[in-house]
């Protein structure tokens, strides 16, 4: 759901049904320190007749490294590490700073803060919203910058436990992307939480 290359609520804690919250949520997805991933990423693009579709891996670590490698149907490598953001495509590398593209920016952090649990990076720039349980739960993310919410309408995390399992991006023109992830197993499980379990994918 991640279109780099390409390219609410008043207060973040909001509590789910059940008393499940946005602190538990992130408490959860702190407890792993990095991780890695399989993902499968469907691109649907307003000017095509066609769903784009991509793969790969991802990897994160805490507190501001993330790493995206695209396998199919070419290979391309994002990674960002801080602010700093390197892009490999078709031999060539460039690198950039991640605020210079503020759409970019957005769902970059939105995937790395959630995967790391920094509540303090996704406060910064969404208002949220938390439903579901412990067991199953969603995390809707709103850009407060108004300027934002012109380009990234809405970001959408679900998950189980400590596990993200889905990141879907829908763009303010009504391009939509939806990054499904699955750890590998040297991530899964990996580090138990507080509250009894543990996971998030890279």
């Amino acid at each position: 759901m991640l279109a780099l290359p390409a390219f609410g609520t008043a207060r973040f804690a909001h509590a789910a049904a059940g008393g499940f919250d946005v602190d538990e949520l992130m408490q959860r997805l702190s407890a792993r320190k990095s991780g890695s991933a399989r993902f499968v990423e469907r691109r649907e693009v307003r000017e095509l007749d066609r769903t784009l579709v991509s793969s790969g891996r991802l990897r994160f670590e805490a507190p501001g490294t993330f790493v995206r490698e695209t396998l199919e149907p070419r290979y391309e490598r994002l990674a960002v590490e801080g602010n700093r953001v390197t892009l490999m495509q078709g031999g060539r590398t460039r690198a950039l700073q991640l605020d210079a593209s503020p759409e970019a920016s957005v769902i970059v952090e939105a995937i790395r803060g959630t995967l790391t649990g920094d509540r303090a990076a996704l406060e910064r720039l969404f208002s949220s919203d938390v439903s579901g349980s412990a067991e199953r739960w969603t995390l809707v993310l709103l850009p407060r910058d108004p300027r934002l919410r012109g380009q990234v309408a809405r970001v959408r995390v679900s998950g189980t436990q400590a596990d993200v399992g889905e990141f879907e991006v829908l763009l303010a023109d009504g391009d939509r992307s939806v990054m499904t992830i699955e750890p590998t197993p040297a991530s899964a499980g990996a580090a138990p939480t507080p509250t009894g379990s543990a996971a998030a994918p890279r």
